[in-house]
């Protein structure tokens, strides 16, 4: 059984990792026969915001314990996952993605990786591990390949400007649709960049896991 490894970063659009571009990704993992294996970065979130008003609150969450609410408890600390034990390596959209696993909501072309994110998509990539990253994600690719690669976060114009600036070749990419980089087994999907219902952000990501485990063998 292929087992890949899910990187999550809290539980809400706004603050965290997606919750329905998560659920969806386990379950087509699941669907595929495949072993999702969660992982998330034990520190403090960027933020919080209230996701009925939109408004920042005043207080802290940890990254780990409000992705354990998406995981059902099965996650754990980023910085215990290592490569070898995975065939692949997904992770979910959400504004966290761009604020708890880079800074790229606030540094935009010139944002950093998490560290333990990078060394473990690093090391995925230098074992031929294929990469899967949905919707806000693949803006993180060009740093932490430093190398060119193909991806896709939909539509945005202003968001594919910055990813060409920071090293990334932008390919403009429908809802449904994936954007796969054979050479360096990177495939990319908009998700909610452009879906406006759960169902339309389904039909990229199952598309984009079932890529990824073909692109596994």
């Amino acid at each position: 059984m292929k087992k890949i490894g899910v990187v999550l970063c809290g539980a809400g659009v706004y603050d965290g990792s997606e919750i329905h571009e998560a659920v969806l990704t386990l379950l087509a993992i699941a669907r595929a026969g495949a072993e999702a294996i969660c992982f998330a970065p034990d520190k403090t979130q960027y933020d919080v915001v209230n996701h009925l008003t939109g408004e920042v609150m005043h207080e802290t969450r940890n990254c780990l314990v409000e992705a354990a609410r998406i995981t059902r408890g099965q996650v754990s600390s980023l910085s215990l996952a290592q490569a070898a034990e995975l065939d692949a390596l997904i992770v979910p959209g959400g504004f966290g993605a761009a604020k708890n696993l880079s800074n790229f909501a606030v540094a935009g072309a010139e944002c950093s990786v998490d560290p333990a994110l990078k060394a473990l998509a690093r090391d995925c990539h230098a074992a031929g591990k294929p990469l899967g990253f949905i919707c806000i994600a693949p803006a993180m690719l060009p740093h932490i390949l430093e190398t060119p690669v193909r991806l896709t976060i939909g539509t945005d114009v202003d968001t594919a400007e910055l990813v060409e600036e920071m090293g990334g070749e932008h390919v403009p990419c429908p809802v449904e649709d994936i954007v796969v980089d054979e050479d360096q087994k990177v495939v990319t999907t908009p998700a909610y960049m452009l879906a406006k219902n759960i169902d339309e952000a389904a039909q990229g990501i199952e598309k984009l896991v079932s890529r990824v485990l073909v692109l596994c063998q």
